[in-house]
């Protein structure tokens, strides 16, 4: 009697553990593969392409980037910002301490 309620119980812990291995199975296929176009659909599909690049040029251009947290810092500190993002001017060789040319 032990050896057949252990069998059964094996035979649970198999199918409970096989269900979630089942279910990962490889990738989804959807849908049919593509079909070849006809030369009336290449047509239609180019001119499309042609209206929407045509319709890109329509879109004014930004007068200017947009700051949302421009009220929150104010005009001073944009404007120290700018002043610290610049390069400062490289020196020369001759004007570093310590160097004496003769």
């Amino acid at each position: 009697m032990k050896v057949l309620s252990r069998m059964l119980g094996a035979a649970a812990v198999v199918a409970l553990l096989a269900g979630p291995a089942l279910a990962q199975g490889g990738p989804a296929r959807y849908g049919e593969p593509d079909k070849v176009k006809t030369p009336t659909e290449k047509a239609a599909e180019r001119e499309a392409e042609r209206a929407y690049q045509r319709s890109l040029g329509n879109i004014p251009e930004q007068q200017r980037a947009a700051d949302p947290w421009g009220i929150a810092r104010g005009d001073s500190a944009a404007k120290a910002d700018k002043a610290a993002t610049s390069k400062p001017k490289a020196k020369s060789a001759d004007t570093k301490p310590g160097n004496t040319a003769k």
